[in-house]
């Protein structure tokens, strides 16, 4: 999402107030540090000089003090000169001369003249009479204002004669370091103000290719690789420019090889036959292929999320681990009451070299049709089986018989040999019927197509069964139209198809039933319907008994010598003249069987 990103949240802002607190930090450090040791300079230059005044003038006082000890007017008018000269400049300064007996000789401060004479209450100029030396810095009381405070001994050969007591105001020197502050300060502002200029057309020049390359990525998230970036400089960020134009180019046929691929994944997947289900590493489905939604008739979109194991209905058999691990191939059982419906799940683990498993791809197969075709070839092996098993024991057990003696039994002996040749015959029936349906089977089966009146080759048909019908009193009942009606059959195969499922009809009816054959002709097709009275077939029975060795009653099947084949071979007939072949009946009330042939129009020159 290309969001604008607002100035105070830029890098641009942030290299700004980086760039300001650095020089602001850098000039305070500096202006404090400067501050700091003008003070400390001022103020030991002032108390240097307050120094060497108070020891010049101690020095000068004590001999004033001795030459004049006797002339109380002229030491009170040689001090007062003293006190001018030496501190006629200290505006802000007192300076008292007391003598040994701590009496106020004379002050510079002329406010302040109503103290000379009066005794000093100072503890510091008790300490200087004894010849100690006191200095300190104190705040006056009343202003508030820092004054050194100096006490000093005023000394003789003969020990101290007096003391110098000096108050002087500091305030000059604070004063000037204020307004240093102030210039100093200011000068701090019109530096940052000067430096922020300086630093925002700085900082452009690194953010400009920054924001190139931003806009540029924003194009490369909606697939746009056609701009380059600006390289303003060789140095870093030119080169980062560069790298990032090289990207670009790499990143296009990245995603240009991507996008193929992608296509041709997406072909392959959409066409093959095979369904395709992709899940992560927690076995969530996140891919699913057409066929894969076809086959277990669900969208992608439905299950995209779900896991595997639910939506293949294994999870009540396996669990997601061990599909991870399972090699062989699983059956899945969709099959309904109405339909049955196989697939097989084929599972592989998609996992890098010995790294961790990223997710499971699963193949299924519909194996409907070949699980039904493998069923029905074990059925039929096992028919087959069960159908020449029957006959060879059979004949095994009378030959066994005969060898025994039977055979020189005038009525035995006959007898057993007459079982053994039907069962003969009945095995070379059931193999010519299995030889017959194997070259059906194959695909280059050939029939001989002619067109002929099919009604006139019905009539041919019942009429020869009349002859055998006459023994169990069946009545053939012909509904035949008269107008000729072709069909392009097969004669000798159509002949076998109806032939079977006459002999069917003759040995279910009962005596003195009826077989009705009708023609009709419906359209493009012919119809033709061969009814008997007997027993009939269930209604579970019924879509079955054209499968191959497939009898309703077994036991009565086989004691009339049929095969289980003969309706199985009349299907693959009647497909072969693309026709179709049904049953209908009603239990205990008689069975139809219905096939269909296709109208063939005589021409003129081909009657």
């Amino acid at each position: 999402m290309d969001r604008k990103v607002g100035f105070f949240k830029s890098i641009q802002f942030k290299l700004i107030i980086i760039y300001v607190l650095i020089i602001f930090i850098a000039i305070q450090i500096i202006g404090v540090y400067f501050t700091k040791q003008l003070e400390r300079q001022l103020v030991t230059n002032y108390f240097e000089m307050l120094d060497e005044r108070a020891n010049l003038l101690s020095f000068n006082l004590a001999q004033e003090m001795t030459k004049n000890k006797d002339d109380r007017s002229a030491l009170t008018s040689n001090i007062n000169r003293l006190l001018r000269d030496t501190f006629s400049l200290e505006q802000q300064s007192e300076v008292q001369v007391i003598d040994q007996n701590r009496v106020v000789v004379s002050t510079s401060n002329l406010s302040n003249r109503h103290i000379v004479g009066q005794q000093s209450t100072e503890v510091r100029v008790k300490r200087a009479l004894l010849g100690n030396k006191f200095e300190d810095v104190l705040r006056d009381p009343i202003t508030g204002h820092r004054m050194r405070v100096l006490a000093v001994p005023i000394k003789t050969d003969d020990g101290p004669v007096g003391a110098l007591y000096i108050e002087a105001s500091m305030e000059d020197i604070y004063s000037q370091i204020r307004q240093i502050n102030s210039i100093l300060l200011s000068g701090t502002f019109i530096a940052l103000i000067i430096s922020s200029v300086l630093v925002i057309l700085v900082a452009r020049t690194i953010t400009s290719p920054i924001m190139d390359m931003r806009k540029q990525t924003m194009r490369m998230g909606r697939g746009d690789f056609t701009n380059q970036v600006k390289v303003y400089s060789v140095d870093e960020i030119g080169q980062l420019a560069t790298s990032f134009n090289d990207l670009t180019m790499k990143l296009q046929d990245a995603t240009l090889t991507r996008d193929r691929e992608q296509k041709r994944l997406k072909s392959v997947l959409t066409h093959m036959t095979d369904g395709v289900i992709a899940t992560d590493q927690n076995g969530r489905i996140i891919l699913m292929n057409k066929r894969a939604e076809e086959l277990l008739s669900v969208s992608s979109k439905a299950v995209t999320g779900q896991l595997l194991p639910d939506v293949l209905q294994l999870s009540d058999t396996f669990a997601l681990y061990d599909l991870y691990e399972h090699s062989d191939s699983v059956l899945l059982d969709f099959s309904t009451k109405e339909e049955e419906y196989l697939l097989e799940a084929n599972f592989s683990v998609i996992q890098e070299k010995d790294g961790p498993i990223n997710g499971l791809i699963t193949v299924l197969h519909d194996v409907t049709e070949q699980e039904k075709i493998e069923h029905e070839r074990r059925e039929f092996v096992a028919n087959v089986s069960h159908e020449l098993r029957t006959p060879l024991t059979t004949m095994k057990s009378y030959l066994e018989a005969l060898e025994d003696g039977a055979m020189s039994d005038q009525e035995l002996g006959p007898r057993f040999l007459s079982v053994t040749q039907n069962e003969t015959e009945r095995m070379i029936r059931l193999v010519n019927d299995l030889l017959q349906l194997s070259k059906i089977d194959s695909h280059d089966y050939k029939l001989k197509f002619e067109p002929i009146d099919l009604g006139l080759f019905l009539h041919d048909i019942i009429d020869r069964f009349e002859m055998i019908a006459q023994e169990k009193h069946i009545t053939f009942k012909r509904k035949i139209p008269s107008k000729p009606t072709y069909a392009k059959i097969a004669t000798d195969k159509m002949t076998q198809v109806i032939d079977n499922v006459i002999s069917n009809a003759m040995k279910y009816s009962p005596e003195g039933g009826n077989i009705t054959i009708a023609l009709l002709h419906q359209g493009h097709q012919l119809q033709v319907s061969i009814k008997d009275e007997g027993m009939g077939i269930p209604r579970e029975s019924q879509g079955k008994i054209f499968d191959r060795f497939y009898r309703v009653d077994k036991a009565r099947a086989r004691s009339v010598g049929g095969t289980g084949l003969g309706l199985a071979i009349a299907k693959e007939l009647i497909h072969a003249h693309k026709g179709e072949i049904w049953a209908e009946s009603e239990y205990g009330k008689g069975t139809t069987i219905f096939f269909t042939l296709p109208y063939y129009a005589m021409k003129e020159d081909e009657r």
